[in-house]
């Protein structure tokens, strides 16, 4: 006798578009649950920074640790974060060599899917680091003056940037071979891109060609939205900057990157 399942001809629907990003999301959160190394950057790093620079550079530039980490925590938030989004590429490279990538592709699902998965999935990375780095900050005495609306409002734009970045490295993690490959590539233009910024000094203490180049680089505009956002101040020109970089970054990589995708082998 024919089992009621076995005799059915017509198909199962397939799963909608949100249902397989969530799916794929989830996917990448468990990922880190099964390789808790992977939150050793986002644990211990935030906590590093923030601690390091506080009490190492404090005194010298604002005059106490106090007084430092108030202009410094914001911009420690954007460096993190940034750091971070690297993984993205790495976790697609590693999936694209051991061939989990081609059984995604011949899956009856929307394709964009496991790409937005994995971005959904990495935003989990970006509130552990954020929540620790605000936690720490509270600690060593950081009082944002905008309150917590302004706190979550910074944390929001930062990720929306990083999400928008996060298309760069997917790009990257299908052109070259290795994970490690990916992660030596991504730094070649993200160490100069966050320590040539405003993130721990201000641009009057730099001369006045380096405050030219300094005040064109994205980070500086997102350190700025960022720190004004949390201390209250009006930065809406910055943000406006901020969220209008990451839409062309979005609209210009991920076609690109969904291109590469679908050839991949």
């Amino acid at each position: 006798m024919t089992h009621p399942l076995v005799a059915m001809r017509a198909r199962p629907h397939p799963a909608s578009a949100p249902s397989a990003v969530a799916t794929l999301a989830w996917r990448a959160m468990l990922k880190i649950k099964h390789v808790p190394f992977q939150l050793f950057d986002v644990t211990v790093m935030p906590i590093m920074f923030t601690l390091l620079f506080t009490y190492i550079f404090g005194g010298a530039l604002a005059g106490s640790p106090r007084e430092y980490i108030q202009y410094l925590l914001p911009g420690v938030l954007v460096q993190t974060i940034i750091f971070i989004t690297v993984y993205t590429g790495m976790g697609l490279n590693t999936d694209i060599h051991k061939g989990l990538y081609d059984r995604f592709r011949s899956l009856p699902m929307w394709q964009p899917a496991p790409l937005l998965g994995a971005l959904a999935g990495d935003l989990f990375r970006y509130s552990v680091a954020s929540a620790l780095i605000l936690i720490m900050g509270l600690i060593l005495g950081f009082r944002p003056q905008g309150g917590a609306v302004g706190v979550l409002l910074a944390v929001v734009l930062v990720m929306v940037f990083c999400f928008a970045l996060s298309w760069c490295w997917i790009i990257i993690g299908m052109l070259v071979r290795t994970p490690e490959s990916v992660m030596t590539t991504s730094f070649v233009f993200l160490m100069p891109l966050t320590f040539a910024s405003n993130i721990f000094v201000d641009l009057k203490t730099m001369p006045g060609w380096l405050q030219e180049v300094v005040g064109r680089n994205p980070v500086t505009h997102l350190a700025n939205a960022s720190r004004g956002l949390m201390h209250g101040q009006p930065v809406g020109a910055e943000v406006a900057w901020v969220l209008a970089a990451s839409a062309v970054v979005v609209i210009a990589a991920s076609p690109v990157a969904m291109r590469m995708y679908r050839k991949e082998r």
